[in-house]
């Protein structure tokens, strides 16, 4: 009976991973007073994803932190350094839930984003949308970079917009 319920439980969740082709993690920070846009890529992890149960939901997401892309290879190469993402040590950014709320197609993350080895709560609004084998995930929030060590006394604004469009196939 208890395998039973175990098999049942993990049926009901389907596993998705993201898949690079399609997917975006955009950013934009001021830089004396201009705005800097940026994107990240090398999208890895696991969704569990039901949206008739999403506190059954999770979410355990990373990008390759040297993957940073400003249309400029010089500054990209600057915060590849240990002032910024310090790659070298701290290789992905990653993002997991610990609880998912919601109904429809509009719902809450709350979980714990990882950047530089430093973690914060964070929470945020998303939607999902679904098809046969994929699910496209939409969402946004503001950071503070000194909340993650990246970026010192730069001259750079102490807050971010993120923007991620995640595409994630039934795996």
């Amino acid at each position: 009976m208890l395998m039973l319920a175990v098999a049942m439980a993990t049926a009901s969740h389907a596993q998705y991973k993201p898949v690079e082709q399609g997917s975006t993690l955009k950013f934009t920070i001021k830089n004396v007073g201009f705005g800097v846009d940026g994107s990240f890529g090398g999208f890895e992890g696991t969704i569990n994803f039901d949206p008739q149960n999403p506190a059954g939901s999770s979410f355990d997401v990373s990008i390759n932190a040297a993957s940073v892309n400003t249309d400029n290879s010089l500054r990209d190469e600057h915060l590849k350094g240990d002032g910024f993402f310090d790659v070298k040590n701290n290789p992905r950014i990653r993002l997991v839930s610990n609880k998912i709320t919601g109904k429809g197609t509009s719902y809450q993350f709350s979980g714990t984003l990882t950047i530089k080895g430093k973690s914060k709560a964070i929470s945020f609004p998303f939607t999902a949308t679904g098809s046969a084998d994929t699910y496209t995930f939409k969402g946004g929030f503001k950071i503070n970079r000194k909340d993650f060590g990246v970026g010192g006394t730069s001259t750079i604004s102490d807050e971010l917009d993120v923007v991620i469009n995640v595409i994630a196939k039934k795996s």
